[in-house]
């Protein structure tokens, strides 16, 4: 049986910036952490709800705050056990029925973390790069390594990027079935004519595919600058549909994704804990 809920109280208030701490929801079970190494499982019993496992030495380090490396030596030692006997294997799947004990002691993991950063150009939305600083780079966090960003945004795109370790968050977010609006600022070399917004507003047949894209939102704030919300994430879309227009987008700045706005006291690489309304009305 998957165990209730529980609440993870915050140390510092939610619009810290930057160094910001982690988000308190509330639990409905097991904590865990991105879609890298979440796999699901069937729970024994009558309604055969879905529980969440998670990889053994990540769910000690997680709710330890000890390193990888520590908590191996710690599996090799023969100190943590579950459900009552002693387990040695990195790899053994644990999930919300499991009890785990380190030395004795009953572990819990912390409740899933929520930010919001504002990217600045030059800055990759990737966990990891050989070329460019990432996102985590720009992130003061403990076992920031678990984060991963929900989405992507083009090296040169500035802007709202949401970060989470809740795998299943991410996914309600960048899911195709689910249509969220995402809003961008966007600067072009040319005026925008009036024919070439009803048809960017209708949706355009890309270069490439073979279904134009879904219709799009958008509101001119000069001849050069519009804002524009789309309910897709394709390939460089905005860029390709203003060039399926004949026009190019010098600046490209996302504002905000479904309810959640970018928060206008961030600056570039500032980032802050979501709170708890940014976190429900994403889901």
């Amino acid at each position: 049986m998957v165990r209730g809920g529980f609440v993870v109280i915050s140390r510092h208030p939610t619009g810290a910036h930057h160094g910001a701490p982690r988000a308190s929801p509330i639990s409905d079970g097991l904590h865990c952490d991105g879609p890298s190494f979440i796999h699901f499982i069937r729970c024994r019993g009558a309604r055969r709800r879905r529980c969440v496992a998670v990889r053994l030495d990540r769910f000690v380090s997680r709710s330890s705050g000890l390193s990888r490396s520590e908590v191996r030596r710690l599996l090799r030692r023969g100190a943590v056990s579950v459900d009552g006997s002693v387990v040695t294997a990195v790899g053994t799947a644990v999930d919300g029925s499991s009890r785990v004990e380190l030395e004795g002691r009953p572990l819990a993991v912390p409740g899933f973390r929520y930010f919001m950063l504002n990217k600045p150009a030059g800055v990759v939305s990737a966990t990891e790069d050989a070329r460019h600083p990432t996102v985590l780079a720009l992130l003061d966090e403990p076992h920031r390594d678990l984060l991963h960003p929900v989405g992507r945004l083009d090296i040169d795109t500035t802007g709202l990027v949401l970060l989470s370790d809740d795998g299943r968050w991410s996914h309600g977010i960048t899911a195709p079935r689910r249509h969220q609006g995402k809003r961008y600022r966007v600067a072009l070399a040319e005026s925008l004519t009036d024919e070439a917004a009803a048809r960017f507003r209708s949706g355009l047949l890309l270069r490439g595919e073979t279904r134009p894209t879904l219709p799009a939102e958008l509101e001119a704030e000069s001849p050069t600058v519009v804002r524009v919300i789309l309910r897709e994430g394709r390939y460089h879309q905005v860029k390709r549909m203003f060039a399926a227009l004949g026009n190019h987008v010098t600046a490209l700045h996302r504002e905000a994704i479904g309810g959640v706005v970018l928060d206008s006291e961030l600056e570039p690489g500032q980032y802050r804990a979501l709170s708890a309304n940014e976190i429900e009305v994403l889901r």
